[in-house]
């Protein structure tokens, strides 16, 4: 007999990052493909970490995460973006945003219940809907006017059902770069309540925003009770292999969440949490500095890329720049990357992979740029023919 969830679960084999990356590996290229830094984080944090090691917090921390993380995620959330949370209750460190993000899906889904979603999407949130036997309701970005990506309205409108359960928003938004606008968000807030709809917000990017501004969408009218709010520690203090997350929302929502995360990974990264309290409360100078580093090493990529003859669509926030690979005679994305190694020396990601709607992304790769200069200047040589 067939089991549904082994249908279910099917299609999704092994990730796209890890096809790249060992492409990468097997060929020398440089890997502009996954989304991580090759640079440590702040001092401070990795030395408070190496003093929890040693001090001892290598056993099961409790299982909401030690009160002075949770604790410093309430004090970042009020100090950023004017949002209260309750540490005890309102507050709930995981093993990294991917892990929230599917316990979320799994404590508040039930089968055919369905998620709104904006593709292209990270390919963790497909897999998290198959999990809870849900339905996605994909609302597709498509490159606008201006160089970035916006959405149909009138799209969105439609893909609310009497089955919706919640919207699933990823602002500033991975792969594409988009960071969403007040016009938009503040569009999302009211469907949510005329529809009585959770929002599950993945906003790992909140401090790498180079245009525009990050806006949780908790802070709108009527959202606060109804928004779980997730980010990370790895992308803003450049640990993503310490898998620190974190849940903020209502009681009720965190504690179906809680209820999930127990029985995943049931705690997590004893020795880091007091590392990432301590990186939370780094000044502004800090935030500010990670993020200006960043925006010129974007500007360097896309400039690079331009010249090397791809359409680059406008990074508003994250790692990643977007380009369209027609003016180099390219049609399909994911030959395109494959073959790109062999042909540049680069790696890179095809967008595709992250669609319902395949042919929206067919031309479409994505490139990280969180990387050092001089990584970043060598790949632009061999894109551009200049090493």
């Amino acid at each position: 007999m067939t089991d549904p969830l082994v249908e279910r679960m099917r299609p999704f084999g092994t990730t796209i990052f890890a096809e790249m990356s060992a492409l990468a590996a097997r060929t020398g290229a440089v890997n502009l493909g996954q989304g991580f830094p090759d640079t440590d984080g702040p001092a401070e944090m990795l030395e408070a970490a190496r003093a929890a090691i040693l001090g001892g917090h290598n056993q099961y921390p409790p299982g909401p995460g030690i009160p002075a993380l949770r604790g410093a995620i309430a004090d970042h959330q009020r100090r950023f973006w004017g949002l209260e949370y309750d540490p005890d209750g309102e507050v709930l460190v995981t093993a990294g945003a991917t892990e929230a993000i599917a316990a979320s899906i799994l404590g508040l889904c039930e089968a055919g219940d369905e998620v709104i979603c904006f593709e292209p999407y990270y390919d963790s949130y497909a897999a998290s809907v198959a999990l809870a036997a849900a339905v996605r309701r994909p609302v597709t970005l498509r490159p606008d006017v201006d160089g970035g990506f916006g959405f149909d309205p009138e799209e969105l409108r439609a893909a609310f059902t009497r089955r919706t359960r919640l919207v699933l928003l990823n602002s500033p938004h991975n792969p594409t770069g988009k960071v969403f606008t007040r016009a938009e968000l503040a569009l999302i807030a009211e469907l949510c309540v005329e529809h009585d709809v959770i929002a599950v917000c993945d906003e790992v990017y909140e401090h790498l925003v180079f245009d525009g501004e990050h806006l949780p969408l908790a802070g709108f009218p009527g959202m606060r009770d109804r928004t779980l709010q997730i980010s990370s520690a790895g992308k803003t203090f450049s640990c993503t292999g310490w898998k620190v997350g974190w849940v903020c929302g209502p009681a009720p929502l965190v504690s179906a969440v809680l209820r999930v995360k127990q029985f995943l990974t049931f705690v997590n990264a004893g020795p880091f949490q007091p590392a990432v309290a301590v990186a939370l409360a780094l000044p502004d100078s800090y935030f500010d500095g990670f993020r200006d580093e960043l925006r010129a090493k974007r500007d360097t990529l896309s400039d690079g890329l331009r010249k090397a003859g791809f359409d680059v669509r406008r990074a508003e926030g994250t790692y990643f720049v977007t380009a369209d690979i027609a003016g180099l005679g390219g049609v399909d994305g994911v030959e395109f990357c494959r073959a790109l190694p062999e042909r540049s020396g680069v790696v890179a990601v095809p967008t595709q992979v992250f669609y319902d709607d395949v042919e929206a992304g067919r031309r479409l790769v994505r490139f990280a740029f969180c990387k050092r200069p001089e990584v970043l200047a060598e790949a632009v040589g061999r894109l551009t023919g200049g090493a």
